[in-house]
């Protein structure tokens, strides 16, 4: 599957945060702690160029806290990434993020001179709920459904705090299909643009191979599952996701796995660690390489066949000249 999802004001927000860039003196990247680096908006990463980013780990509390430390150690010798586990429901990080921000912008922070923070991220990743928790109020849409707010809002934390928040805007092309996958797997794709059994399908297979237990648990199943396919129709005939004969509606199956995996019923997982994502771009520049080999190979077979061509064309035009008038006979 490849998600090609880049709508009007996706282009539009792409604009107003490279034109806003220069004004901030940080980026506040929401991620979703379930997927790491497929949340990741690499468009954003070019953007903010040597601004630094402090990356929140959002729904820490639907993650697995080990893979996440993975993560958390993958950044952490990166001079510009500064990386935390996080909920917007827990009071206790709530109250950390100023001193977070406070640590990296250290020349800031009074009234005269607030620091200027970005709030960024896809969709659906939680940055509407961040914004109301740190204000203390409802100032920005939050809902399931991924590109809830879609304008820039510039507001105040404290005299010393300000924060920008910005559409949730997905990059125009996602090169690595795996992610793809992870992105609808957890929702950060509107459900109109994916295949709710194909998504489910890769859904189960990647719990069956990471957390078989946990799907035997939910599902009260009789045996580690195996099969993806047929372990959604043992969920869609547990959950009553059938037609008429008593057949196993798929679709209705699917959408009651995927609902199950957003919202954590399941269990905590993280879908991806450092390692399978590096492997994972390797097949994507090796696939890139290889069709980039290709299409050299046939322009350079269609260069001969070119001059050919032209040659036969050359020495058709001189036979012609050559060829004596019948006047002149």
């Amino acid at each position: 599957m490849s998600v090609q999802w880049f709508p009007g004001h996706m282009n539009k927000a792409r604009r107003e945060i490279e034109k806003v860039m220069t004004q901030v003196d940080l980026v506040i990247e929401v991620l979703d702690a379930r997927i790491p680096d497929s949340s990741q908006n690499p468009m954003l990463t070019t953007l903010r160029g040597d601004v630094p980013v402090l990356r929140l780990l959002n729904k820490k509390d639907l993650a697995d806290a080990e893979r996440v430390n993975l993560w958390l150690e993958h950044w952490r010798d990166h001079e510009q990434i500064t990386a935390y586990p996080f909920s917007t429901n827990d009071k206790a990080d709530l109250a950390k993020l100023s001193n977070w921000v406070q640590k990296l912008v250290p020349h800031r922070g009074s009234a005269e001179k607030p620091i200027r923070a970005m709030i960024a991220g896809i969709p659906n990743v939680g940055k509407s709920s961040l914004m109301n928790a740190l204000l203390g109020k409802r100032v920005a849409k939050v809902g399931n459904e991924p590109a809830v707010t879609k304008a820039q809002q510039k507001l105040r934390v404290h005299d010393g705090f300000q924060i920008l928040d910005t559409p949730g805007i997905l990059w125009p092309k996602i090169e690595n299909p795996d992610a793809s996958y992870r992105l609808a797997v957890t929702g950060a794709v509107r459900d109109t643009a994916i295949d709710y059994e194909d998504v489910a399908i890769v859904g189960l297979q990647f719990f069956i191979k990471d957390y078989s237990d946990a799907l035997t648990t939910r599902y009260k199943l009789k045996a580690a599952p195996e099969d993806a396919w047929e372990t959604l129709k043992v969920i869609g005939s547990k959950r009553g996701a059938l037609r008429s004969g008593g057949k196993v509606d798929m679709h209705k199956a699917a959408e009651v796995f995927l609902s199950d995996v957003r919202s954590g019923a399941i269990g905590p997982y993280v879908m991806e660690t450092p390692a399978m994502v590096a492997e994972e771009w390797q097949k994507v520049e090796q696939v890139k390489a290889e069709k980039e080999a290709a299409r050299q190979a046939r322009l350079a077979a269609a260069v001969p066949q070119r001059q050919q061509q032209s040659n036969v064309e050359y020495r058709q035009q001189h036979t012609d000249q050559e060829q004596p008038n019948e006047d002149d006979k």
